[in-house]
């Protein structure tokens, strides 16, 4: 009898086809390359040795550009549509040479929150990379009158603590949490509040430096950045964005682990959808509409008549409402129909935080907070409240806009 296929951790897998663990775990999310097993009790993936050609195939696709949508019309798709997509993509791509090679070989072969007892604490992470971390997140800072009224969410919320350092913002109707994984680590756990002008002043001139040291002292009640001899120094809470008192911070792991499992895993461009979104105003419905994987959409709700070729085209996400004409794009769309409506103000600079060409949207109910995930940066992660389609978003808008 012929021995079972080789079984490989995610981290051997990984190193063998070229991808990043949370990479695979992404993909397996959208359902595009799922582990040969997964443990019921540990829930550690297992991949087998037969799958690599899949990964690695998968992997060249990103590397060339293309979008999941297209990718998985050329994994698992007839002969002819993935021609279609990549002949299409080979002409958006004739400028880059390497996208070009790759696209035209594959034509070929397609014939809780931790207590902070004010310990010293230091991490040492890239200049570079700490700047990133402070853009993605900082925009999710409070400002205008929530900010004057909840003073402590207009800070940044940095966080050196089980080896990790982590930068989180909210306004509560947006989360925004990046995990650093820093070359060296030291003491701990350490929170401290950030005003959001601060902490961008920190990252400008973090950005030109090749590494930097942060140091939190057991007796200062701020955050000291060190790179060589140059060194910048910020007191807790620091700004008019106002109040240094990290325990009145919101306890954004209670909400990461009170997330209900996605029902909707929803794979779109995510330029595509923010140009889309951009420019509305009020509600802005989104609404999944022809053919799929599950159950869709009725077609019924779309502004637009779905006719038989849109059904053959498979799942479409309709972006309707907001002061201007529907937009369409295709999509790969998991779980029972979907209708769900955001402010733009809160999903655009969402979505212009992410990273990578798509977007992952896990929801759970139209009425839940909506994680927004990417594959080209598992270590950051958006929340983001929707609204409800009946009710206008402008008073909300204001709030957050106001002052």
């Amino acid at each position: 009898m012929d021995d079972p296929e080789q079984l490989l951790t995610i981290g051997v897998f990984a190193r063998r086809v070229g991808l990043a663990p949370s990479a695979l775990r992404f993909y397996d999310d959208c359902g595009l390359l799922r582990p040969a097993r997964v443990d019921a009790v540990t829930g550690y993936r297992r991949y087998g040795t037969g799958q690599a050609a899949r990964a690695v195939k998968l992997r060249q696709l990103r590397a060339a550009g293309l979008p999941l949508v297209d990718a998985a019309v050329v994994l698992d798709g007839p002969e002819d549509a993935a021609h279609g997509v990549l002949r299409a993509h080979l002409e958006r791509t004739r400028t880059a040479d390497e996208a070009r090679v790759v696209v035209e070989g594959l034509l070929r072969e397609t014939s809780g929150a931790p207590e902070d007892h004010g310990s010293w604490a230091w991490a040492r992470v890239g200049g570079a990379e700490l700047a990133s971390a402070v853009r993605q997140v900082a925009p999710a800072a409070a400002t205008g009158a929530a900010r004057e009224e909840f003073p402590v969410l207009g800070c940044v919320l940095l966080e050196l603590v089980d080896g990790e350092v982590r930068w989180v913002a909210t306004d509560r109707y947006r989360l925004a949490v990046r995990v650093l994984r820093p070359d060296g680590f030291e003491g701990g756990p350490r929170r401290v509040l950030i005003g959001a002008d601060a902490a961008r002043g920190l990252a400008e001139w973090a950005v030109r430096q090749v590494a930097v040291d942060i140091e939190c002292a057991g007796d200062a009640a701020g955050v000291r950045l060190r790179s060589g001899a140059d060194c910048r120094e910020v007191w807790e809470g620091a700004g008019r964005s106002g109040s240094g008192d990290a325990d009145r911070f919101p306890d954004y792991r209670l909400m990461l682990t009170g997330l209900e499992t996605g029902r909707h895993r929803v794979i779109v461009d995510r330029v595509g959808l923010r140009d889309a979104m951009t420019g509305r105003t009020g509600p802005v419905s989104l609404a999944v509409v022809g053919a799929g994987q599950g159950d869709v959409a009725d077609a019924g709700d779309s502004a637009v008549p779905v006719t038989t070729a849109d059904r053959a085209a498979g799942p479409v996400l309709e972006v309707t409402g907001g002061g201007r004409e529907p937009v369409r794009m295709r999509v790969v769309h998991t779980g029972p129909g979907l209708r769900i409506a955001f402010d733009p103000a809160v999903l655009v600079p969402a979505l212009e935080a992410g990273v990578g060409p798509d977007a992952l949207l896990e929801i759970a109910a139209p009425d839940r907070p909506v994680l927004v995930r990417s594959a080209d940066q598992g270590s950051f992660t958006t929340l983001v409240m929707p609204v409800r389609e009946d009710t206008g978003a402008a008073d909300d808008a204001a709030e957050r806009t106001d002052g």
